[in-house]
């Protein structure tokens, strides 16, 4: 739980930093150097505004559109996370019953219930790493698309339902914070950390940061946000959910 709790850490860190330092405040371009603009930042921007263009210069729409896109596309990822974290949570009691018989803090011993625990990783073919990797991989575009929404420079020429995209609002960033934390909510109902204070202080803090960065930042990225979690939130009810039951269904019929 703690190394889940530094991961946390870490991205947010990354998040913070490349806000911060990379290039935000510069518009993007089609002349915008360097690899990160080229084939990350810059595809997206012109993604917006090409459905923006699409839908009569509705920027709005533009960026859902490309925010439920880009979370598609990256399913596959979140569905083979699910299954790592299944697969971890499935030989949870077997781990249990390896720390209790070497709990000895003895170096021969550690030793020893690190080579059973490595033994019990290939029998049930489990990578504890892989449910760390496709994290690593969403992080780059999802960082890319936060540029691009905030690097376009005619999103904040436009207004989208109540909202100019371009000025902070006082409703939005509620509406982000209550999306995020029923989305951590639907997550942890029923995982093995459900019942973990580091995770219950997770479920909280989170969406008082998000509701905090969204009245720092444009209405823009705050709907870029809340779209962002209402997917999410969309994703547990309807793939993650039935993924677990069917899982601890056919471990009941073992």
């Amino acid at each position: 739980m703690r190394k889940k709790l530094l991961m946390i850490a870490m991205l947010i860190g990354l998040i913070v930093f490349l806000s911060g330092c990379s290039q935000i405040n510069e518009p993007i371009t089609p002349e915008s150097e360097g690899i990160w603009n080229s084939y990350f930042v810059y595809p997206l921007s012109w993604l917006i505004q090409y459905f923006a263009n699409l839908f009569n210069e509705n920027y709005g729409l533009a960026i859902i559109l490309v925010t439920v896109i880009i979370r598609t596309a990256l399913l596959p990822l979140n569905i083979k996370q699910l299954k790592s974290t299944k697969a971890m949570q499935d030989i949870q009691p077997e781990l249990k019953e390896l720390q209790q018989k070497y709990s000895s803090k003895d170096a021969n011993t550690q030793q020893k219930l690190q080579q059973e625990t490595m033994a019990l990783f290939q029998k049930h073919g489990v990578n504890p790493l892989a449910g760390c990797l496709p994290i690593f991989v969403q992080m780059p575009i999802l960082l890319a698309i936060y540029h691009a929404i905030m690097r376009t420079e005619e999103i904040g020429h436009h207004t989208f339902l109540w909202f100019p995209l371009d000025e902070k609002d006082l409703i939005l960033p509620f509406i982000a914070g209550i999306t995020t934390f029923l989305q951590q909510k639907l997550m942890m109902a029923g995982s093995a950390g459900a019942n973990n204070p580091q995770m219950t202080v997770m479920l909280y803090m989170m969406p008082i940061m998000i509701t905090v960065f969204a009245f720092m930042f444009p209405s823009a990225l705050a709907l870029y946000w809340i779209i962002g979690n209402l997917f999410m939130i969309a994703q547990t009810i309807f793939i993650r959910k039935p993924m677990m039951r069917d899982t601890n269904t056919g471990g009941d019929k073992k």
